[in-house]
Order: structure tokens, then sequence, then C-alpha cells
């Protein structure tokens, strides 16, 4: 049965909302957990956290193999054609293979933390933190392989259950026990690593009730399908591994280059300014399954459409907090981590550029994957983590944190551009519809007359609470905008009524309000 425009964007706006507010829980408490440990902690000591957390994924990556992608899409197709059998056999190979590779993974961290350290200015007495890292990795792994297995069956959410929730609830709470408990850097290094190993045991426990491993003993498992899962999981790997490598290349070469210190304060900044990407993130978490469906049928002008219309709820979403982070740096740094952190004001302002394209464009990594061009994606990814690192090899040793930021930017500038122009050649999908620019040169006037007035009364004397009002205002006015440029459309009007039904309120009110106004 084919999805009509109207069915489409329904799905695309419920999955959405799951998604979203599943990472929006996601960051936030995990931001919570690093504002903890900031305001608990040394700039070097916080440094030496970042740099472990930093290594720390990209080793759970590597341990994945590229199953998180691999298995959901072989348990899906084997679905697709009631073979209950191969579909137990993916699961049961996508479990041993990523066992088997996070504790090889696990074991060359631990072996390796006294030449990391050395590496990357630590002090001696911070290799404990490298291994307490190390020691997290199969849980971790548990996590990142068991919730795209329940994805394989259409079940979004023991993702968010497990991973967004459960895991961040008890980051925050086990590190906050830490601090009452007067913990040193390696006390609120294992109570994060714990919090890891609890959320990884309780989704082990229920994944064996929930998921079909009985349909096949090992012996009956296929070893076509093991072959086949990775050869077609191995090269996302190597996406996986290159997306991991644009945006955390900048803390490890700060490392490198500079000191734990130095990396402290860089990451204060790129902690603040990563929250913008979860609008666009959560758009690609469904969007691919929905815009996969109508590229099947050939249904090119919908996805066109579609894209337009999502990427422009997305920028109305994330372009006010990306203006704000950029306008207020200081006073945002100051309220969250304290006056020491100011310093890091400029690499904000220039990383919250550097997102802005990432939802600016759409999602256009995403999309190459729908049209199946995945190695042009991959070597898309390629070319940006090169470019990354070139530029934070050239800029970090002159200008320190700022370089890093700079190549961040750039780098990701470059490759959000590189792949939008792709999609628009191959397949003419682009974000700028009639309405999607309209509203941004009204807002820019109306932001720009209450920064000067900012700037005239309190200038660096911005509070927490002026912070809240004014983060507040920003949305409002923005929504203004549409409203005066006459910019909602029919499509919007059913990505509303999608996230009434989801939120249960009555929005009724609002929809007549903005008929009567358009």
């Amino acid at each position: 049965m084919e999805l009509s425009e109207s069915e489409s964007l329904r799905q695309v706006a419920k999955g959405t909302a799951v998604a979203f507010f599943g990472l929006l829980v996601f960051i936030i408490l995990e931001f919570v957990a690093r504002i903890i440990i900031i305001r608990n902690t040394t700039q070097s000591e916080y440094g030496a956290f970042c740099i472990g957390i930093v290594i720390l994924n990209f080793f759970a990556v590597a341990a994945c193999l590229g199953l998180q992608g691999g298995a959901p899409r072989c348990i899906a197709y084997f679905r697709g054609r009631g073979d209950d059998r191969r579909v137990s056999a993916v699961i049961r190979s996508t479990l041993k293979l990523s066992v088997l590779a996070s504790l090889l993974c696990s074991l060359l961290l631990f072996l390796s933390a006294d030449f990391l350290t050395a590496l990357f200015h630590f002090q001696p007495q911070e290799t404990a933190v490298l291994r307490a890292f190390a020691l997290a990795v199969p849980f971790f792994v548990a996590i990142e392989i068991l919730a795209p297995v329940f994805m394989g069956f259409d079940r979004v959410q023991e993702r968010v259950y497990f991973r967004e929730v459960l895991m961040n609830v008890l980051k925050v709470s086990f590190v906050a026990g830490a601090v009452l408990l007067g913990c040193s850097l390696l006390g609120l290094v294992c109570a994060y690593v714990f919090s890891i190993v609890v959320a990884s045991v309780a989704f082990a426990f229920y994944a064996v009730k929930k998921l079909p491993l009985k349909c096949a003993t090992a012996e009956a498992v296929p070893a076509t399908v093991t072959k086949g899962l990775l050869r077609f999981s191995l090269p996302l790997l190597v996406t996986y591994v290159l997306g991991v490598a644009v945006l955390q290349t900048a803390t490890l070469m700060l490392g490198y280059f500079k000191t734990t210190a130095v990396v402290g304060l860089y990451n204060a900044a790129h902690t603040v300014a990563v929250l913008i990407t979860v609008f666009i993130i959560s758009l690609a978490f469904i969007y691919i399954p929905i815009a996969s469906q109508l590229y099947s049928r050939g249904l090119m002008n919908e996805i066109r459409r579609n894209y337009a219309v999502l990427t422009k709820w997305v920028f109305s979403a994330a372009f006010p907090s990306s203006l704000f982070l950029f306008l207020f740096p200081k006073p945002v740094l100051n309220v969250l981590f304290g006056s020491a952190y100011e310093s890091a004001s400029l690499a904000l302002q220039i990383l919250a550029l550097g997102f802005f394209f990432t939802f600016f464009l759409g999602p256009n990594a995403a999309t190459l994957v729908v049209v199946g061009r995945t190695k042009l994606n991959m070597l898309d990814d390629l070319v940006g983590a090169v470019t990354n690192l070139s530029l934070n090899a050239l800029l970090i040793p002159v200008f320190g944190i700022v370089g890093a930021a700079v190549a961040t930017a750039i780098s990701l500038a470059a490759l959000t551009l590189l792949k939008s122009v792709q999609i628009y050649r191959i397949h003419k999908i682009h974000p700028f519809a009639t309405n999607y620019l309209k509203p941004v040169v009204i807002y820019c006037v109306l932001v720009s007359v209450v920064y000067a007035v900012v700037n005239i009364f309190w200038s660096d004397r911005v509070t927490f609470g002026i912070l809240i009002v004014l983060s507040f205002l920003f949305l409002v006015m923005y929504g203004l905008s549409i409203l005066i440029t006459k910019s909602f459309e029919r499509e919007d009007e059913i990505i509303l009524e999608e996230v009434e039904r989801i939120l249960g309120v009555d929005a009724s009110r609002i929809k007549s309000m903005l008929r009567r106004f358009l």
C-alpha cells in the first residue's frame, strides 16, 4: 500500500517526535552529568575525563563492527520474508561478534593505558581513568548493539528506555552521589562507568526475555548469515569511525599538542554546542526508513517536498538556539561552568556556526543512504575526517582551542555542503522552499533589537534568570517571524497535528488562529 504525502509526513513526525524526546532526555542528562563533573574537578582533570570518553567512544565504535547499522537492516529483511530462523541467526551472530570484539578492544585499551597517558599528557595518577573506561567497553557496546537489534523489529522504545533514559538517569545519580561522598576524579569516573554497567545488565536481562533467541540452536546458525551480516556491516564501520573522528579529533589533538587543561576548556564549549544537533539527529533517526519506502516506489517529488518541509521545522527549532549561543557565549559558559571557562567563548561562537550548517541544509547524509549512495557517503566522511585532521594539526599548535574550533567548524560546513551538492545533482533535492528563509530576515531584525537592549542595560551582568528569559524570547520571536511572513503551510499543519496527538494536547485553537491569520 503506497503512502500518501500526508501519511508519510505523519509517520515521520511521529517517529521523529519519539526519537527527539528520547535524544533530548539523553543529551540533557548527559549534559547535567558533565556539569556536575566540571563543577567538581579542575580543568586539567576534566580534560583527562573528556579524552577518556573520546577514547572509549572510538574503541566502542570499533568493537560494534558496524553491526549497529547492519543488524537492524538484516533482521528487518528476513522478517519481511517470514524467515524466523535467519532472524534468530542474525541476532545470535550479532551478539557473539560484538561480545568477542568488545572484550578484545577492552583488553587492548587496558594494556595501552600507560602509552596513552604519556601521549596525551595525563598526570601519572590519571592512568587509572583510562583503565576504568577500558572496563566499560563491553557494557557500552552491549547497549549500542541491543538498541538497534530491537529497531529491527520496529521497536524504538527500548532504545529510549535503556540507552537514553535509564543509563543517563544513573549517570546523574551516581556521579552526584560520588560528589557527595567527596570522591576524586577516579571516583567520579568509576561512578560514570558503573552507570553504564548497570544499564547494560538491565538491558541484557530484558533482551533475553524479549528477543526470539530460542528459534535456532547455535549449531543451526547458517554461516552464510554471519558472512552476509559482516559484509553489509563492515563498510558501515568505516562510516561510523569517520563520523566520530570528525567530531572528536580536536579533543585528542589538543591533548597531544597542548595539555589536558586546554582540553577541558575546549570541551566545555563543545559540550554546549553539540546540544544544537539533537534536532537534526532526531529527524534522521526515522527519516531514512520512511524516505526509503517513498524512494522504492519512485516518489521523488514527495521525497523532495518532505525534505524541504522537515528541514524547515528542524531549522525553526535549532536556529534560535544556535544564534543564542553565538550572541551570548560568555554568560552561557559562566552560568553553566563558572567564570574560569569564559575564555572558551570565542570557541563556542565558532562551533555554533559550524553546527549551524548541520541543520541548515537538512538530512543530506541520510538522503544519500536513502538513494543508495552509501559508498559516496563514506567517501565524503573520509574527506571530512582528513580535512578535520589536517586543519587541527595545522591550527592547534598556533591558535589552541580557537584553532580546534575553526578546524571542526570548517570540516562540518565543508562536509555538509559537499553532501548537499551531491543530493541536488543526483535528484534535485534541496531544502530551499518558498517559505524556508522568509522568517529569517524578520527574526534577525527582532534579535538585533533585543541584543542591543541587553548590551546597553546589562552588558556583562547577564544572570541565569536573564538567560532563561532571553532563550524563551528568542523562540517566541521566531514564531512571530513565521506568522508575520505567513510561512505556515498545509504540510506544517500536518506535522503540528501529529505532535498534538503524541503530546495529548488540544491545539485546535492555535490551528484556528493560524488559519485566520494566514
